[in-house]
Parts: C-alpha cells; sequence; structure tokens
C-alpha cells in the first residue's frame, strides 16, 4: 500500500523523536515513508518533496525540525497537504523555545498544526486521526488506542483507592 503520511526531519539527529510518530503509524498500520529533508542544506530537495507528495498519495506531512525549525513552515507555504510540525530540542536549540516559536508563529494563510517539543507522538495520533476522518477502520483502531489510554488512567485510580497516596510513586 502507498504511503499516507510522510515523515520528514531536518537531519538524522532528529529521528530518535521522531522515530515517535513513525512507531504510532506502525501500530496503527498506517503506511508512511521517512526520510531527510533539510530546509536550509537541502532546499530544493525540500521543495520537491512538498510538491510531489499529494500526487504520490501522502495525504498529511509531519515535519520535525530543531533550532530555526523552518522545514515544517516552509513545507507548508507549499503543499495543499495539512503540516503537523514537531518543535525538537537539538544540540543547537535554545532550550526548544527557538524551534517551538518557529513552527508555531506562522503567518496567516500558512498554518502548521504544532505539537508539544519533542512530541512526535502525538504528530503520529494527530495525523492518523486526520487519515481517519475517510478510512473507517484506522478510526476504529484509533477508538481502541484511546480506550487503552483510558483504561490505564482507570487502573491507576484503582491504585489510589486500594493503596493511597502514600504508597505511590514519587
Amino acid at each position: 500500500m502507498k504511503p499516507l503520511v510522510g515523515i520528514i526531519m531536518g537531519s538524522k539527529s532528529d529521528l530518535p523523536v521522531m522515530r515517535e510518530a513513525a512507531d504510532f503509524l506502525d501500530e496503527m498500520q498506517i503506511p508512511f515513508e521517512i526520510t531527510v529533508v533539510s530546509a536550509h542544506r537541502t532546499p530544493h530537495r525540500m521543495i520537491q518533496y512538498a510538491e510531489q507528495a499529494a500526487d504520490r498519495g501522502i495525504q498529511v506531512i509531519i515535519a520535525g525540525a530543531g533550532g530555526a525549525a523552518h522545514l515544517p513552515g516552509m513545507v507548508a507555504s507549499i503543499t495543499t497537504l495539512p503540516v503537523i510540525g514537531v518543535p525538537i530540542k537539538s544540540s543547537n536549540s535554545i532550550d526548544g523555545w527557538d524551534s517551538i516559536l518557529s513552527i508555531l508563529q506562522m503567518p496567516n494563510g500558512i498554518p502548521v498544526a504544532t505539537v508539544a517539543l519533542n512530541a512526535a507522538k502525538n504528530a503520529g495520533i494527530l495525523a492518523a486521526k486526520i487519515i481517519a476522518i475517510q478510512h473507517p477502520e484506522i478510526a476504529q483502531r484509533i477508538r481502541v488506542f484511546k480506550e487503552t489510554l483510558s483504561q490505564k488512567v482507570l487502573d491507576t485510580v484503582k491504585d489510589f483507592d486500594n493503596l493511597g497516596y502514600q504508597n505511590q510513586v514519587k
């Protein structure tokens, strides 16, 4: 099956964070592609990727970047597809705030859905929800995932009720 989600990142060093989006999409059985596309070092590759993604069947792009973090916004300025930005706290980052603000503060007309710092899993979940609009089987898998989240909290409530708050991990 053709990839429905494109996962791109500014450099290979972003992979430990971006892998979480890929892992979630794998869990949901959503085909994806993953590659490095640098806005600053390979601008022509970035333009080509953004221009051709929809024609290849991609429905959502997840773009992760650290530092100046121009990749998500630049891709969003080129494609008509929804772009989800993942700000990454990189080695040259100012505590991650530079990445967050570079992705979050887009001008009107070029929206980028932005998740929390290093929250690639949330980007994968959001991409899955967008794709689920047209794929009921994916929507069902997301429902099961959400029920699992709910059950984990309810199990914690039982622990609190049985053990008391004093015996919980600090």
